[in-house]
Order: structure tokens, then sequence, then C-alpha cells
């Protein structure tokens, strides 16, 4: 007796679809499951076998073989259980063939015959979309199918239940709860004017920043505020953003609720863990930032070879991740935010108090960053100690957030249907820009006076775009380029 169920198997961001092939014939009593399932998939066994028997169901006496389909595919997770349980219930003919025609099942099992989700729900529910299957899964199944929409789904929450025969399919409402996640505000921050002025230009133009300052001098506080400035995700953006957090594990809701993501990972994280990697392949911090900030406290002190990884996802906006299985690409399209004190002890420059380091260990420090990563950042600026008797004057009100989030949103509305500014370059920037001759004049001199490069003079240019779309201004002209270099004039000192 034999018995197929459709299911689906994660690479990336993907559901690629999987057959569930159960064969069951006298013979000595085994069970195997074969097709390139990994350790997961292969403890499926154990817990298929205890949640048919603990729904009152039989398990079969018999030879049990389940082949997975395509073979040369790699599967992983424990979404293979439910598809599994209804393959060997179907070919023993203890559920109808009906229950799973048409459908693609996923979910994880309990020993008692309980159904769990599993991560990437999401992706199962828009590949089922695509592919006209409806969705055959737990209860979270329908927020997913909600989200996705035109998705029908099978709600299965215990292995009893199929006892009944038939379940009946639900077309999910798309409701969505509210995210209560708020960001802090820009007026709790005394003083900063430029280095606000800098976050706004990022928040407007999606701009990488690093802020260098001493211990103590808000640059942490600064950087958590951004997320309080930036625009609310656009449909499509949700969506992407939402499917890589759910492959990841992650709660999607903020994402789907349109809160720009803002990932602040730790110094000690590893290659993999920031730009993504493993076995199976999961996405990193950078994917998991996508549409959103990546923002890194205390930069070099993060390792080397992490920190250089950073180089081409910031360039291409995507990660692959090349395995001897295949190659998987992640999309990684953020703005990098970074914080870091001007040397080890964290004082030079200050007016206040003495830099106790030498110049070799200054220069040890700064250059566990890099040059060709500094070269990708289109901002830097010193954040210095602000007057303890400004901190406590609570007359002095401060620019809330509320208020830049406007000027942001102006700006982006004034771009239009332009391509996002972070990804111009070449003839699209110069035809976006429109440079006066006296801003191109000062370009230049400014490339020969400060020895960029043509990466820096592209980002120099970028910024400048974006200082016109937050003043409404259709050309680039040398006010604007003269504020965007003075964003790359900043030194550590």
């Amino acid at each position: 007796m034999q018995a197929t169920v459709m299911t689906a198997t994660l690479r990336g961001v993907e559901a690629l679809p999987v057959e569930v092939q159960a064969d069951v014939t006298s013979g000595l009593p085994m069970f195997a499951i074969v097709g390139l399932g990994d350790a997961a998939v292969q403890e499926a066994k154990e817990r298929v076998r205890s949640a048919v028997r603990a729904a009152g169901l039989e398990f079969p006496n018999a030879r049990v073989i389940i082949n997975l389909a395509p073979a040369p595919l790699r599967k992983h997770g424990t979404g293979f259980d439910l598809p599994i349980a209804l393959a060997v219930l179907a070919a023993t003919r203890q559920i109808p063939a009906a229950l799973t025609e048409g459908s693609t099942a996923v979910g994880e099992l309990g020993l008692d015959g309980s159904v769990r989700s599993v991560p990437g729900m999401l992706a199962h529910a828009y590949a089922a979309a695509q592919t006209g299957y409806d969705l055959l899964g737990p209860s979270s199944a329908l927020s997913a199918a909600a989200v996705v929409g035109k998705v029908r789904c099978r709600i299965v929450d215990h292995v009893r239940a199929l006892r009944g025969g038939l379940v009946e399919a639900q077309s999910p409402t798309r409701v969505l709860a509210a995210d209560t996640w708020c960001a802090p505000d820009l007026s709790d921050v005394a003083g900063h004017h430029a280095v606000k002025r800098a976050l706004e230009i990022a928040a407007a133009g999606g701009h990488n920043l690093l802020l260098v300052g001493p211990p103590g001098s808000g640059k942490t506080m600064l950087a958590r505020r951004l997320g309080g400035i930036l625009p609310p995700l656009n449909d499509d953006e949700r969506m992407t953003t939402a499917l890589v957090h759910s492959v990841a594990g992650v709660d999607e809701r903020a994402s789907l609720a349109g809160i720009r993501p803002f990932r602040m990972p730790h110094h000690s994280t590893s290659t993999a863990g920031l730009i993504g990697g493993g076995t199976p392949p999961r996405p990193g911090e950078v994917s998991l930032a996508h549409n959103g900030v990546l923002f890194l406290d205390e930069l070099p002190e993060f390792g080397p070879a992490t920190l250089q990884a950073l180089r081409q996802p910031l360039e291409d906006g995507t990660v692959t991740v090349v395995r001897a299985e295949g190659r998987v690409t992640y999309p990684a399209a953020f703005a990098l935010i970074g914080a870091m004190n001007p040397c080890p002890c964290g004082y030079l420059g200050d007016a206040e108090k003495r830099c106790t380091c030498t110049l070799p260990v200054i220069e040890r420090y700064t250059g566990r960053i890099g040059g060709p990563l500094l070269d990708r950042i289109d901002m830097l600026i010193r954040v210095d100690r602000i007057d303890p008797a400004r901190i406590l004057d609570s007359s002095d009100q401060e620019e809330g957030s509320e208020a830049v989030a406007a000027r942001v949103a102006g700006a982006i509305s004034f771009a239009g249907d332009r391509p996002a500014t972070r990804t111009l370059s070449g003839v699209s920037l110069l035809n976006a820009c429109r440079p006066s001759k006296d801003a191109r004049t000062t370009l230049e001199t400014l490339a020969r006076t400060m020895g960029l490069s043509g990466r820096a003079v592209t980002r120099t240019l970028r910024v400048a775009r974006t200082i016109a779309d937050l003043g409404a201004d259709d050309r680039v002209s040398r006010d604007h380029i003269l504020e965007a270099a003075s964003y790359r004039t900043g030194e550590y000192r």
C-alpha cells in the first residue's frame, strides 16, 4: 500500500516542494526514511510512531519506507513530522486519501500527538499560495495564511482530529494584531544637534553612519533612537522582511506591522552569526536587519574577519552562503550604524580627560576596522560629551522623533518613484542628482584634496542627494556637496 503527501523544505527564504511517499508492505517490521533528510528528519520516526499511537490510531507492524522526493535535495527540520504521519495513515487506509489531496502539510509532532508550528510557516504559506494548494497544519498556519492571502487552511492541532475524516478548509481573514513596540524618542537626548542631523540624513537615505566618541557621550543612546524616525515598511518590504524572520524562527509580527528591523548583535557574535551560515544554513544578523538597521556597538571589538565579511553585503544587498550541498542567497539590504571609542582608553580628543594610549596602540585599535570597510561608511561624525548643566536643564526642550520622522517621510515622498538613493551609482546617480556646475567643481576639488576613492565620491554624492531631498531641491547644489563631504572628514581625534 502506498500514499503520497505534499510538503516543502526550506532553502534560503523559499519553501521548495517535496513529495512524502509512503510504502507499507508485509515483511520484517522496520521504519526507514530515505531522501537526504538531516538528523531532525530522521528523528521523526520516533515522534511519528509515538504520536500516532497516542492518538488512538495504529502504527503498522510492517515494513514502512518513507521516500522524500526529489531525493538529491537535502531536507531539514521537524516540519516533515506531520506529512510523514499523514502518508503512513493514508497508506494503511486509516484516513481517507481525500484528506490530503490538494494540500501541502507541515508541522512538528509531539509524543502526545499534538501538532506544533515550525520556523518558516510564512514561507510554507507563501509557497502554498503560489502552487494553489491548501495549507494543512497547526492553528498558527491561519495567521501565516492571513498574511499571504489567497490560501486556504486545513487545521490539525492533534493527530486524533484525523480520526474524524476530512478536515474542512478555512479561508482566513487578514487580521493582524497591532504591535505595541515603540522606539525611544530623540527628545530625551540633550544637545547633539549635529549628530541628530546625521541620523536624519541616514534615515532618509538609508546611509551607513559611524559614531565616534568617548564613553558616556551618548553614541548608543542616539543610535537606539534611529528606529523612531525610520519610515514604515511598504507592503513588499513587509513580506520580504517577515519571510526572513519567519525562516529564522524570529517573531515576524513587528515587521508585518510595518516596523523596520533594528538589530543590535553583541560584539562576540561569530562570522556565521552575523553574516549567515551553519548546517543547515540560517540567515544571520545582516539578513534579519534587511530593510532596516544593523547597529554594531563597540565596532572595533568585533573580530576583524567578521567585520570584513560585511563588505560584500554592504555593496550587493544580499548574502550568498555556499556549501557542498549548494548555494543559498539571503536578502541583506540594510543601513549599518556603528559606534566606537576613538582609542582603547576612550578619551582621545576629549576636552576634559587626557588619553593614556600610545600612538601604536591607537593605530592597532582603529586598524581593526580596516580601510575597505571605512570606505563603505557614508558618514563619520564625532560625538563629544555634553555639559552636565545642559543635561540637567529641564527647560531646554529638544525636538522629538515625530517631527524628524515627518521630515524624513517628506524627503522620501519628494524622491517619488526614484530608486532608493543608497542603490544609485554611475549615470543613474548623476541623472538623479543633476549637480550644478559649482557642485561638480566643488566635489572634484574635495575628492582630490581628501584623496577620496571612486566609491567615496559616489557615496558623498548619494548623501548630497539625500540632503537635497530633505530640502525639497531638484538639483544637488554646492552647499549640499559641502555638507555631505563634511561627514567624510570626521577623525578619531
